[in-house]
């Protein structure tokens, strides 16, 4: 591995930003978490916002129609532009906006709960956050989580630095839904087990993503069965997968894996999703 010098120092930064771990209670009182089927689109976004979320709806539907109550949307599922500074002209001011009126609806309109992904919110600094939102069946947007820990990646012609477009987060955030308490991370996010750590006890762990091709290659299904194992939760993967207008590889692969860090369902390549249902009995045991 000629580059490995410079894959230790991307992947294991000593700057950690998460402060605090907020958990919001979103479940009554006194009632048990139920299973549910959740579903995972992966997707292989380009700079049409509306050519993306044409695509999202599709999937979207067809996941409801095979009984999925929860999707999960890859990150950066509604753009993915030519350079990393075009999002900032995309950027919405949170609560308002045409990607999170179109996710508000299509939740609303299909009575689920959708865990979009990620998107551009507006941040200080000309920069923005990478933004995953979660919106009920009521269409109602519940919870943010801004990605925490951003990606840097240099090998060969092959650049990414996030930081210069990104303002990181540092909340991490678990939700405690009626089909279980929920952890949410992004993408780089799962090379850290500390975060995960911070958020026990939970269920599942929703992680968009849009892993490259050479760092999934190397360690994506590692990462999400170890994250899987170690936490004793369901681990679901909403992935962009495939060639993008900037030239960038992502790997795909969506997963859904069980506490054991069995494999439930996977997408390795191509667009689609997958669904399977959680079994907390399974957890608890």
């Amino acid at each position: 591995y000629p580059n490995r010098v410079n894959f230790l120092m991307v992947f294991y930064p000593k700057e950690r930003t998460m402060k605090s771990v907020l958990r919001l209670r979103l479940r009554e009182a006194g009632i048990a978490a139920q299973n549910i089927k959740i579903a995972a689109i992966q997707m292989a976004s380009g700079p049409s916002v509306a050519g993306n979320l044409a695509e999202a709806t599709v999937y979207i539907k067809k996941a409801v129609k095979a009984g999925a109550k929860v999707v999960v949307l890859p990150e950066n599922f509604a753009f993915i532009g030519a350079s990393e500074q075009e999002k900032l002209s995309i950027a919405e001011d949170f609560g308002r906006g045409t990607i999170q009126d179109y996710l508000s609806h299509i939740a609303a309109d299909q009575h689920i709960w959708i865990f979009a992904g990620s998107i551009a919110i507006k941040a200080a600094d000309d920069k923005v956050y990478n933004t995953l939102l979660v919106y009920n069946p009521d269409g109602l947007c519940v919870a943010r989580y801004d990605k925490i820990h951003l990606f840097g990646f240099t090998h060969g012609a092959e650049s990414y630095q996030e930081s210069r477009t990104i303002l990181a987060g540092e909340q991490a955030v678990v939700l405690e839904l009626p089909f279980g308490d929920v952890a949410l991370g992004v993408c780089y996010d799962i090379r850290f087990p500390e975060l995960f750590r911070a958020m026990h006890p939970f269920n599942i762990l929703i992680l968009p993503a849009a892993f490259t091709a050479i760092t999934g290659r190397a360690h994506w299904e590692l990462l999400v069965r170890t994250r899987a194992v170690e936490n004793l939760a369901f681990v679901v993967t909403a992935a962009q997968g495939g060639f993008h207008l900037s030239g960038r590889e992502t790997y795909g692969d969506s997963m859904i894996v069980d506490p054991w860090g069995q494999v439930l369902a996977r997408l390795p390549k191509g667009t689609g999703f997958i669904a399977a249902t959680t079994d907390l009995q399974q957890q608890a045991d």
